[in-house]
């Protein structure tokens, strides 16, 4: 089997991604790659490998990426599994110099190659869900606290201020750029009236962005600034934001994504009847 490395696909090889993508969603369920990944794929980003499979027919088998800080998420055929395809990908992105590998589901299958390949899991991010409409009554926005909108085109440069501080903590959401922040602004999926931002004089303290697609909704982003901490604007914002998804746009259910090891993110959304979905796991080569 062949495996071709690139920085950037070609319009053949990006169709041919996006069919097994396609057919393996369909079969798992779920994507077998990220949404930042699947950004990705249409035009080439810095750090970014694309890894290619291909069997004795040419016809692609497996796909594998590589962002810039070296982390992989693979994929292989459905149709073409358990022929050994997953473990040479795991191989090639290893030799490529992955440090840290997504098994998206937590699949046994794929938790076995971890296994094999002698590496150890350091993160479990979790996919909570409940159903729509949302129950709950609309919580108090703190004294002083006002809500509204995204506006596109205004509003970019403050959220991603605020963004940074929020997330200082959490590598993946605090670095987002405004080429991050511009290309969702450009998806299909996405709607600033469903962009809620919450302002003290002003100024930007807090932000519940949520999403709707293939039938879902989802708790996107929510963001507090350091010092709203404490004071009840993050459950507001997010109950805000359940309740547009849920009795504005008559979705059924909502999910979101939260990492094992925050407690208590855990338990507040515990609170506001999200139960475990299903899991990710992140693998990391042994030092």
């Amino acid at each position: 089997m062949d495996l071709v490395i690139v920085k950037a696909l070609d319009d053949a090889q990006r169709e041919a991604v996006a069919t097994l993508l396609a057919l393996a969603a369909e079969k798992d369920g779920r994507h077998a790659v990220s949404e930042a990944g699947r950004l990705n794929l249409r035009a080439p980003r810095e750090g970014v490998r694309h890894l290619l499979q291909c069997d004795e027919s040419v016809e692609l088998v497996g796909y594998a990426q590589l962002d810039a800080e070296d982390t992989a998420e693979l994929v292989v055929l459905p149709a073409r599994r358990g022929r050994g395809f997953g473990k040479a990908l795991l191989v090639g992105v290893l030799q490529e110099g992955a440090k840290q590998v997504w098994a998206h589901g937590g699949h046994p299958a794929a938790r076995h190659l971890a296994d094999e390949a002698g590496l150890e899991l350091v993160r479990e991010l979790r996919q909570m869900r409940r159903p729509l409409p949302f129950d709950q009554a609309l919580p108090p926005v703190p004294a002083g606290v006002s809500l509204r909108t995204f506006v596109p085109g205004q509003d970019e440069e403050a959220w991603l201020a605020l963004n940074a501080r929020a997330f200082a903590h959490h590598p993946e959401q605090g670095s987002w750029t405004l080429r991050d922040l511009t290309e969702r602004e450009a998806e299909p999926w996405f709607d600033p009236r469903g962009f809620f931002l919450a302002e003290r004089g002003g100024v930007l303290v807090g932000f519940h962005w949520t999403k709707a697609e293939d039938g879902l909704g989802e708790v996107y982003v929510v963001g507090v600034s350091p010092d709203e901490q404490g004071n009840g604007l993050g459950k507001a914002l997010t109950s805000v934001g359940l309740h547009h998804l849920g009795d504005t746009l008559g979705l059924p259910a909502v999910l979101l994504y939260v990492d094992a090891d925050n407690t208590a993110a855990v338990r507040v959304y515990e609170g506001l009847g999200f139960t475990l979905h299903e899991v990710d796991l992140q693998y990391r080569v042994r030092s």
